[in-house]
């Protein structure tokens, strides 16, 4: 092998500097998605059949990344004022979450949020 100096390495031009782009405009980002894809909200209701363990737990496995504490306060508003939004997402979505609760023998509605 031949050694090789540092005049002998060809040297590339610096790549020009890429456009400076202005951050997205947040609120109109919100309200283009709210308006093609409409939130629903997903409504769990108190029932006298599951303990409170099987609803905290069945929300965190319903919902990905529920905390237990989430979890916990979402059984609690049901338990104690007949129901509570689990999560306010797209229809396809909402459907889905909806369909795992049901699975785990717990009672959940869909509802357009506003």
């Amino acid at each position: 092998m031949v050694p090789v100096s540092a005049t002998d390495v060809p040297v590339r031009p610096a790549a020009p500097a890429a456009p400076v782009q202005a951050p997205p405009q947040v609120d109109q980002d919100v309200d283009v998605r709210r308006r093609v894809l409409p939130p629903y909200k997903v409504i769990l209701h108190n029932d006298d059949h599951n303990s409170m363990d099987h609803v905290v737990e069945s929300l965190r496995k319903t919902v990905p990344g529920m905390s237990l504490e989430k979890a916990a306060a979402i059984m609690w508003e049901a338990h104690t004022s007949g129901k509570a939004i689990v999560i306010a997402c797209p229809l396809e979505l909402a459907e889905l979450y909806q369909q795992r609760l049901l699975s785990f023998g717990l009672t959940a509605t869909i509802e357009r949020d506003e």
